[in-house]
């Protein structure tokens, strides 16, 4: 009579463990799959600086000592037979110590030293030079490094969140856009939704500022659903999205370093705004950025660098 009781337990233990091995040789074999296919994207995405050069041993050593690291966004509408320029500016300090994401963007008509051009606004260094002179005018402006930079183009932004089945986010005000009307509360976005909801700025009071904010909301939402387990199931075309749209000067294992010790960053985020006033010069609108307030943003960023 015992040994009767036993065998269905031995058998039904058989089966649970058949299937947990065949699970594990799946995941097994997926996250080879996976790894193979990352590798395969980051090395058709990489695309140095020639900065890089100086800044190199700098870079390995902050990451070893898990200091913060500071990230350059740089969203380009590129046309055919024109380089773009970069619309969309966005500054990303991460502090693993504090696990705090200091982020603002930088208005794209801010008026600015660009080497070797003189006064122009910002997003016009990208026209002049790419990505490597976009880097260089930021960090003379924010008087700082910059050791990564990702440079998208803007219909990447589209397929990425086409890839990743849409994005949600919080609408603070009604308005159309691009022959979409977008009302106030939380909306889903598609793809084509994100772009035009991201470019909107002619009818907001507050201009190119509440279109950063915008912005700072798509990328914030496509980082919550990129990070969620429903993801994992959308990672082939979020791989290929992003091998035909994303340049960047981040190699395969600093990647798995900035996601093994910089992910809690994410955790809270830290949003400042560089405070400005327009301002017409020889015909041409501007955005003023005070030497005060330019000093106020450098003095926010040192400290949240160096906060343990």
């Amino acid at each position: 009579m015992e040994k009767r009781k036993n065998k269905p337990k031995r058998k039904g233990l058989k089966i649970t463990l058949s299937i947990l091995i065949v699970l594990l040789l799946a995941l097994g074999g997926y996250g080879i799959y996976l790894y193979t296919q990352l590798n395969q994207t980051v090395s058709s995405m990489y695309n140095p600086l020639e900065s890089d050069k100086e800044k190199r041993q700098e870079i390995e050593n902050r990451l070893q000592a898990k200091d913060t690291i500071n990230v350059l966004l740089l969203g380009v509408d590129a046309r055919e037979g024109d380089r773009g320029r970069s619309d969309t500016i966005i500054f990303a300090s991460l502090n693993p110590n504090t696990n705090e994401m200091l982020m603002f963007s930088i208005p794209r008509d801010t008026r600015v030293e660009i080497p070797g051009r003189g006064q122009d606004k910002i997003n016009h260094a990208y026209a002049f030079g790419g990505a490597d002179l976009a880097v260089q005018t930021v960090e003379e402006f924010l008087d700082t490094t910059i050791h990564f930079y990702s440079d998208v183009n803007m219909d990447g932004l589209q397929d990425g969140v086409d890839a990743l089945g849409g994005v949600t986010v919080n609408n603070n005000m009604s308005f159309d856009q691009g022959g979409y009307t977008f009302s106030e509360g939380e909306l889903h976005l598609s793809g084509s939704e994100a772009l035009e909801y991201s470019r909107m700025r002619s009818s907001d009071p507050r201009g190119d500022l509440g279109r950063n904010d915008r912005q700072q909301q798509i990328i914030d939402a496509m980082v919550q659903e990129a990070m969620s387990f429903d993801s994992f199931t959308k990672i082939d075309s979020v791989l290929e999205a992003a091998g035909d749209n994303v340049q960047t000067n981040m190699q395969m294992n600093e990647m798995r370093q900035m996601f093994m010790n910089y992910r809690g960053t994410r955790e809270e985020t830290v949003r400042e705004e560089i405070s400005g006033s327009g301002d017409r010069i020889g015909g041409i609108w501007y955005y003023i950025v005070s030497e005060q307030e330019r000093n106020r943003i450098q003095n926010v960023i040192n400290e949240h660098m160096d906060a343990k």
